[in-house]
Parts: C-alpha cells; sequence; structure tokens
C-alpha cells in the first residue's frame, strides 16, 4: 500500500523536489532494522517474550543475539543470549513503516513529532521507542516485562538531506 503509493505519488515529487534527473536517483527504503537488547538475561522467559512480541510487531520471526565478547563489567559472558532483532526488506519494510508513521507514533501519550537530528550523516535514521505496547499486536497480557526497542530505517539517501526529504514525504512526522 506505501510502496503503491511512493512508487505512483511520492517518487516524482521527489524528483521534483531534490532536482534529479534519473528516477534511480531517487532516494529509497533499503531496510528496516528492529532491535530489542534484553535487560534481565538472567530469565529466559524474558527472551523468550521478547522475541515473540518482535514477531508480532514486524510479522516475521525474531532472531536471538548473542553477545560477541565477555565484558566483566556487565556481568557478560561470550554468547550468552541478550537481545533479538529483525530486519524487514521491501513490502514489509514499506507495509511496518506505515503502521509506525500512522497508528503507533500517533498513539503515543504528549506525542510532538521526532526530532530531525537522529540522522546518521548518510540518510538513515533511528528511533526508539520505550515499550512495545504501542504496537496494536501486542496485548498487555503476553508482556512479561516492557521493553523498549530501536528502530532504525536504511535509505538509499546519499545525504541527511534526501533522507529527510524522503521520509518526510512517507509520513513521518518531525517536529517542524
Amino acid at each position: 500500500m506505501l510502496r503503491e503509493t511512493f512508487k505512483k505519488e511520492i517518487e516524482p515529487v521527489l524528483m521534483k523536489e531534490l532536482g534529479l534527473e534519473n528516477v534511480m536517483e531517487v532516494p529509497r527504503i533499503a531496510k528496516v532494522a528492529i532491535n530489542m537488547g534484553v535487560k534481565e538475561k538472567d530469565n529466559p522467559k524474558v527472551l523468550e517474550g521478547a522475541a515473540k512480541n518482535l514477531a508480532k510487531i514486524a510479522g516475521q520471526r525474531a532472531i536471538v543475539t548473542k553477545a560477541h565478547k565477555s565484558i566483566s563489567d556487565f556481568k557478560l559472558t561470550k554468547g550468552e543470549p541478550i537481545g533479538c532483532k529483525v530486519t524487514l526488506r521491501k513490502d514489509r519494510a514499506y507495509e511496518f513503516l506505515f503502521k509506525l508513521f500512522n497508528v503507533v507514533l500517533p498513539g503515543i501519550r504528549d506525542f510532538r513529532g521526532l526530532s530531525a537530528s537522529a540522522f546518521d550523516g548518510r540518510g538513515n535514521y533511528t528511533l526508539g521507542l520505550t515499550e512495545q505496547l504501542t504496537f496494536p499486536e501486542v496485548s498487555y497480557n503476553e508482556v512479561v516485562t516492557t521493553q523498549g526497542m530501536d528502530i532504525t530505517i536504511v535509505t538509499t539517501a546519499r545525504d541527511d538531506r534526501e533522507g529527510y526529504a524522503l521520509l518526510k514525504a512517507l509520513g513521518l512526522p518531525f517536529k517542524d
């Protein structure tokens, strides 16, 4: 739905706005990476619940991430499960972004828009949510503990200006 709208309506507008000559130069969504870190790594139910919730939110199975090296200050040993992640591409990425922009973000209490300073210099945008209960797929009864998540939107934009124009055209609510 959002991908079709992008092809038909948003792409020509972006070409004109950014002064691009070729359709292939128009920035697009490459992927959306969703990451959940687990605070209570001693309790396996917390990690299992986070993976189930992330799978419901994203629409595909989550991968459990493990520590690459041991860090004694964090009481972390190599190979220990510490979180879960999902990478969405193509149609699933656009569907997730549509849901995020139009349902989840406006449903957050006291939401006044996202900061435009969260770009990384290459047109990619990262935002953090404090709990997974803002998504309509997750019910309160199924949540073991409230988990936050990081959502990274990776684009094919060359710089932050193009990335901002793309996400603004797709409907990401920025503070202006």
